[in-house]
C-alpha cells in the first residue's frame, strides 16, 4: 500500500488510509463520468462509467467501515454487499432512494456525506462524520427522515417498500428504488403489499425494489439463502413482478470462492469491472422498465460484508473490540482504500447525480403543495338526538377526497363494516373490477388490502411524503399496522419541513363487538397511544358524539407533523355537544357535558361527584350512574375528555423538541374548574392510561378509575360492560364507598 502524493481534498480529512491507483486509472477516471450540467452518465455501458461506479462502490464501503469503526458500533455488512447496486443507481441519476433496512444507515450516511448533503448539518469532513455518528443531534444508528437528503426513516423491517410506493404514487416519472434485505423478507407483507398495490395501481410502476440477496440475516443465514436463482426469480414473479433482473457475483468469480455467495472484492480487477458493468447495465434496464410501465425488481446476489472487515452474519454488527486500531479493521480498510485523487472524482459524480445533492433534490426536501379544502361541511346534530359518530366522520372524509384527488383512505376490514359506507359511495374502492353494487372503480380513492400493515404503510407513507391520507381500522386490529405509524410519527417530529399529519380512525369495537368476542375486543392499544402522547406530537382523540368526531377530524386534518388517532363507535349514540362546544372541547382538551342543575344546599350536602370520561358508548352507564347518584342527593358533573394531550402539564410532554411544536395546555385554573369535586371517577371504555393527565393533576383526595379489563363473548354492549365492571351500579356504589 502506498500513499499518493496528490493534494488531499479538505473533505477527506480523517481518512486513515489511501491506496495506490490501478494502472488503468488515468484512462478511465481522468474526469467525472457525470459531466457538468448533467445528472447521470450518458452511456452506462461506457468504460469510464463502469470504472467510476466501482470507485464509488468502494468509497461507500470504505466510509461505512471507518465510520462504524470509529465508534466500535454500527452495521457495515449489509450495506457493503449492496454497494455496487447503490452506486449504479446514483450514476444513473436515480437518487430518491429509500430502504427497508435500518442497518444500512451508515452506508446511506456515507452517500449523503459524499454528495455534500450532510454539510447542512455541519458535517464537512470524515472526522466530522465519525464524531457525529451514533450521537445525539448527529447520525443516529438507524435512518431518520431528519437527516438531510434522506427520504424516509428505516428501523423495523418490512416498512421501506411503503415509502417507495407512496413516492411513486405522488411523483410519476421519478424512480423510487427501495433496497430490501433478504434477512427481512421473512417480515409480513413485504412482497404481498407490493402485489396488492400493483393490482390497485397497475400504472404506478415507478418504484424499484432492489433485493440485496447476501445469504445472511442479522445473526444467521437468511431463510431464503438456499433458494436457487430461478427459485428466487419465480418467488418475485409469483408476486406480480413481470421482470426480475438478477446479477449474481458468483458468475463472475475468478478467485475460486467456495460459498454460493461470492465477495466480488476478491475478484481480479478485471473481473470486478465486468461484475460492476453487469450491475450497472442491469440496473439501467430495470430502471427503464420500471419507469416505462413494467413492474420490475432488481436483485444483486453477493456475500454479506463484501469488502469490509469480515463476511457473513459476522459482518453485520461491530462491537467495542472492532475498533479502528485492530488488525482486522485495518486490513479491511486498507483493502478498500482509494487513491487520493479518486475521492474528488467520486464526490463530483455524487454532487451531480440526480441534478444536485439530495438535500436539494430529493422529493421529501420540499413541501408538496396541497389542494385547498375550503370550509368543512360540518353537520351540527341537535343535542339529545342519536347519531352514528363513524358515519358523521365518513361524510367529512368523503368531502376531503372530492376536494383533494390525491387523498387516499385505507381500510382492511371495510368501510361499510365500520358504518362509513358514505366514504365508498363518494370516493369508490380502488379495484380493477368495476361493480357499482360494491362501489368498485379502477380510479377509486379507497385502498382496501386485507392486511393492516399495507393499509397503515401506504397512508403513513403518503403523509410523510407530503400528502393527505386516512387509515381506518378496527381498534382491535390496529396493532398489526401501528409500528409504521409510530415510525412515521417519530420521523414527523424530526422533519425540517411541514407535512400533513398522519390521521387514523379506529372503530372502538370493544364495547360494540360482543357477539364477536375477545378477538374484536382489544382496546389495550389505547395504552400505546397514551404512552406516545409524551413524545410531543401524538394526539389520541376521544370524541364523545357525532359532533365531537367531526370537530376532531377537522382538527386532525388541518394539523401538520403530528399523529392524530381518533377513537369512536359505529353505533347510534346520544349527542351531548353542539358543534361549537365540540370544537372548544377538542381545542381545550375537555369540556363539561352535564352538571346537576341544583346547588349543594338543596342536594342534602352529600357531595360533588365528577366523572372524567374518555370514549363515547361508555357515557351510557355514566349517565345512568348520574341518575342514581342524583336520586340519592349527590351533585354530579360529567366531563368529556376529548383531547387528553391538552390536559398534561407542559413539563410532562416533549412538545418543545418536535417540528411544528404545540405548547397549548390547559392551565390549572381551567383544569380545576372542570375536575374539582369531592370525588373523581376517571372512566374509560378502554384501558386507563389515557386518563393519566387527569389523575396526575386532580386535587380530589378521593379518586378511582373504571376501565377495561378483558374481552368476552356477550350478547350486548351492556353485558360486556357489566363483565368489565363498567356499570352504573358499580360506579355509584364506589362513589358512596369513597365518600363514606
Amino acid at each position: 500500500m502506498t500513499t499518493s502524493v496528490a493534494v488531499t481534498p479538505e473533505f477527506c480529512k480523517g481518512i486513515q488510509y489511501f491506496g495506490a491507483a490501478q494502472e488503468d486509472y488515468p484512462r478511465y477516471a481522468k474526469t467525472a463520468a457525470i459531466k457538468e450540467g448533467e445528472s447521470a452518465v450518458s452511456d452506462p455501458r461506457s468504460a469510464d462509467a463502469v470504472y467510476q461506479t466501482l470507485l464509488m462502490a468502494d468509497a461507500l464501503r470504505y466510509l461505512t467501515l471507518q465510520t462504524c469503526g470509529s465508534k466500535g458500533s454500527g452495521h457495515p455488512g449489509g450495506f457493503a454487499s449492496s454497494a455496487e447496486a447503490y452506486a449504479a443507481l446514483v450514476m444513473l441519476g436515480h437518487t430518491n432512494i429509500v430502504t427497508e433496512v435500518g442497518h444500512h444507515a451508515p452506508g446511506f450516511y456515507s452517500a449523503m456525506f459524499l454528495d455534500t448533503s450532510l454539510e447542512s448539518m455541519g458535517i464537512k469532513t470524515v472526522d466530522d462524520m465519525m464524531l457525529r455518528f451514533r450521537e445525539k443531534h448527529g447520525l443516529l444508528g438507524h435512518l431518520s427522515g431528519a437527516i438531510p437528503g434522506l427520504l424516509a426513516p428505516a428501523g423495523p423491517l418490512g416498512q421501506g417498500q411503503h415509502f417507495a410506493m407512496a413516492g411513486a404514487l405522488l411523483h410519476p416519472g421519478k424512480l423510487f428504488p427501495v433496497t430490501i434485505g433478504d434477512g427481512g423478507m421473512g417480515e409480513p407483507y413485504v412482497l404481498n403489499s407490493m402485489m396488492h398495490f400493483n393490482t390497485a395501481y397497475p400504472r404506478v410502476t415507478n418504484f424499484l425494489p432492489t433485493l440485496i440477496w447476501n445469504g445472511y440475516s442479522q445473526e444467521h443465514h437468511s431463510m431464503v439463502s438456499r433458494f436457487t436463482n430461478q427459485e428466487m426469480i419465480a418467488y418475485w414473479k409469483g408476486h406480480g413482478f413481470k421482470e426480475v433482473i438478477l446479477v449474481d457475483a458468483k458468475e463472475f468469480d475468478d478467485s475460486r470462492q467456495t460459498s454460493a455467495y461470492a465477495d466480488s472484492t476478491y475478484f481480479s480487477h478485471k473481473q470486478r469491472l465486468v461484475f460492476t458493468a453487469a450491475v450497472l447495465s442491469g440496473m439501467d434496464k430495470a430502471a427503464k422498465l420500471a419507469l416505462g410501465g413494467t413492474l420490475t425488481a432488481f436483485i444483486i446476489k453477493q456475500m454479506k460484508g463484501a469488502g469490509v472487515h469480515t463476511v457473513g452474519a459476522k459482518s453485520h454488527n461491530l462491537y467495542p473490540a472492532d475498533s479502528l486500531d485492530k488488525p482486522h479493521m485495518i486490513e479491511g480498510l486498507k483493502r478498500r482504500a482509494l487513491p487520493v485523487e479518486a475521492w474528488s472524482i467520486v464526490r463530483e459524480n455524487f454532487v451531480r447525480a440526480g441534478g444536485g445533492p439530495a438535500v436539494k433534490t430529493s422529493v421529501t426536501e420540499h413541501v408538496l403543495e396541497l389542494a385547498p379544502l375550503g370550509k368543512m361541511p360540518l353537520r351540527d346534530f341537535p343535542k339529545n338526538e342519536k347519531a352514528v359518530p363513524a358515519t358523521a366522520m365518513g361524510a367529512l372524509a368523503a368531502y376531503v377526497g372530492t376536494q383533494d384527488r390525491r387523498f387516499v383512505v385505507t381500510n382492511a376490514d371495510g368501510n361499510e363494516a365500520s358504518a362509513m359506507k358514505n366514504i365508498n359511495d363518494a370516493l369508490k374502492i380502488r379495484h380493477p373490477t368495476v361493480d357499482p353494487l360494491y362501489n368498485q372503480d379502477p380510479e377509486g380513492q379507497v385502498y382496501e388490502p386485507l392486511n393492516e400493515d399495507a393499509c397503515a404503510g401506504l397512508a403513513a407513507g403518503l403523509a410523510l411524503f407530503g400528502s393527505r391520507a386516512l387509515w381506518l381500522s378496527y381498534e382491535s386490529f390496529a396493532i398489526n399496522g401501528w409500528p409504521i405509524v409510530q415510525t412515521v410519527a417519530q420521523a414527523m417530529a424530526e422533519l425540517r419541513r411541514k407535512t400533513p399529519s398522519i390521521v387514523t380512525m379506529f372503530t372502538a369495537g370493544a364495547l360494540e363487538q360482543g357477539r364477536n368476542g375477545w378477538t374484536h375486543q382489544r382496546p389495550e392499544i389505547e395504552n400505546y397511544f397514551a404512552a406516545q402522547m409524551r413524545n410531543g406530537n401524538t394526539y389520541p382523540l376521544f370524541p364523545c358524539d357525532a359532533n365531537a368526531i367531526q370537530a376532531a377530524y377537522e382538527y386532525a386534518t388541518n394539523s401538520f407533523n403530528k399523529c392524530m388517532v381518533i377513537i369512536a363507535s359505529k353505533s347510534p349514540l346520544p349527542v351531548y355537544m353542539s358543534m361549537d362546544e365540540a370544537r372548544f372541547a377538542v381545542e381545550e382538551g375537555a369540556a363539561i357535558i352535564y352538571e346537576s342543575p341544583y346547588s349543594t344546599s338543596t342536594s342534602g350536602g352529600k357531595g360533588k361527584v365528577v366523572f372524567g370520561v374518555t370514549g363515547d358508548m361508555i357515557f351510557l352507564p355514566v349517565f345512568e350512574a348520574k341518575d342514581k347518584l342524583e336520586a340519592d342527593g349527590y351533585m354530579v358533573r360529567i366531563v368529556a375528555i376529548v383531547n387528553p394531550r391538552r390536559l398534561y402539564r407542559p413539563a410532562d410532554i416533549s412538545w418543545d423538541t418536535v417540528s411544528e411544536p404545540d405548547n397549548q395546555f390547559m392551565d390549572d385554573g381551567h383544569f380545576n374548574a372542570l375536575f374539582d369535586g369531592d370525588v373523581l371517577l376517571a372512566v374509560s371504555g378502554g384501558p386507563s392510561a389515557v386518563l393519566e393527565p387527569v389523575l396526575l393533576r386532580t386535587r380530589a383526595a378521593k379518586r378511582d378509575t373504571f376501565a377495561w379489563k378483558r374481552g368476552e363473548t356477550t350478547a350486548s354492549p351492556a353485558e360486556i360492560m357489566e363483565f368489565n365492571g363498567l356499570t352504573a351500579d358499580a360506579m355509584s356504589k364506589r362513589v358512596k364507598a369513597l365518600l363514606g
